[in-house]
């Protein structure tokens, strides 16, 4: 088997390491480095539980392969909580109940936080079409939804 070796940031940490060439970032990210919040929920790209953020770009990290990352600076839900403070986004998630069984939660985050980061103030309907590739089987979006505008108000 094929194998590259990588250099990527991750959640500002620098990291190298030799990959086989079909590995996916997502398993790259979980099993290589540990960061287990990113979730697989389908492997298929249809849920977006693996959403992380590539050059600031949302990305659902099961369609990314990990040399395909080489030199790509990348944020990941353990990415958000920063000296004890957790993110606006994870304070609307929990003020606002955006989340029952939580498996969907990390994308939904990292999407979210992508929007923001390029829309500090979206309407419904800009914040609906961005987490559109994100599925949740359990809320029906409406205090997700609620929870991406109380982030975006703490971040205003």
């Amino acid at each position: 088997m094929a194998t590259h070796t990588i250099r990527v940031t991750i959640n500002g940490t620098p990291y190298e390491r030799a990959v086989e060439s079909r590995l996916l970032l997502v398993h790259f990210l979980r099993d290589d480095l540990r960061l287990t919040g990113t979730h697989i929920g389908c492997d298929t790209t249809h849920c977006g539980a693996c959403a992380v953020i590539v050059d600031g770009e949302p990305v659902k990290s099961c369609t990314v392969l990990a040399v395909q990352a080489d030199g790509s600076d990348i944020r990941t839900v353990e990415g958000l909580e920063q000296d004890g403070k957790l993110h606006p986004i994870q304070e609307g998630f929990w003020q606002e109940h955006g989340l029952q069984c939580g498996y969907c939660t990390p994308g939904m985050m990292m999407t979210s936080v992508a929007l923001l980061g390029r829309n500090p103030n979206p309407s419904e309907p800009d914040i609906r079409h961005a987490i559109s590739g994100n599925l949740c089987r359990c809320t029906g979006y409406l205090n997700i939804v609620k929870s991406i505008q109380y982030a975006a108000a703490q971040l205003r």
